[in-house]
């Protein structure tokens, strides 16, 4: 297994503190949120009994999350959540989540895989792209010189640069004149 595809783990201490055992340093919630969103696998484990708690602090991440209002969950979903956990069917609902979330993460995979550009299938694109290019060298042809004001620039810059020359040979004319 490569080292992107092991899970980072952390260790929870017996303050409750957690620590990054690849980075050497404390996280906290919302770090562990980061590392998950960034496509890493996190587990979380009980320095001092060894226990799994990544379901306990993943869960815990969920709740924080929707007690500030990011309300992801409807509360229908929530509702059968706890329903599920009262009755029979409490063995049906894991794998139905956890085929419902393979089946949108493919999903999501294959449209943005497909996505290079999604306007260049309709007619009529080329067209328009071109057209629009060209109003943008118009738009911005009013801001960028032209060729013979790019050429008294140049012309200035060097004229300036030649007086400064002189101005430089008069100054040490001028030194070697006190010394």
């Amino acid at each position: 297994m490569s080292e992107s595809e092991k899970p980072l783990l952390i260790k929870r201490y017996a303050s409750r503190r957690l620590y990054n055992t690849e980075t050497s340093d404390y996280v906290t919630l919302d770090d562990i949120a980061e590392f998950i969103r960034a496509g890493r696998e996190v587990q979380i484990i009980d320095l001092k009994s060894g226990d799994d708690l990544t379901r306990q602090y993943l869960l815990q991440i969920i709740a924080e999350r929707e007690s500030r209002g990011e309300n992801v969950l409807p509360i229908n979903v929530l509702t059968d959540l706890v329903r599920s956990y009262t009755n029979q069917a409490g063995s049906v609902v894991p794998d139905f989540l956890a085929a419902s979330f393979e089946m949108l993460r493919e999903s999501q995979n294959t449209v943005m895989g497909g996505m290079v550009n999604p306007m260049v299938g309709i007619p009529g694109f080329e067209a328009f792209k071109a057209q629009q290019e060209a109003f943008l060298k118009t738009m911005t042809g009013a801001w960028t010189p032209t060729e013979p004001e790019k050429k008294e620039k140049e012309a200035d810059s060097e004229s300036d640069l030649s007086d400064i020359k002189k101005q430089l040979a008069e100054l040490q004319s001028k030194l070697s004149k006190m010394s």
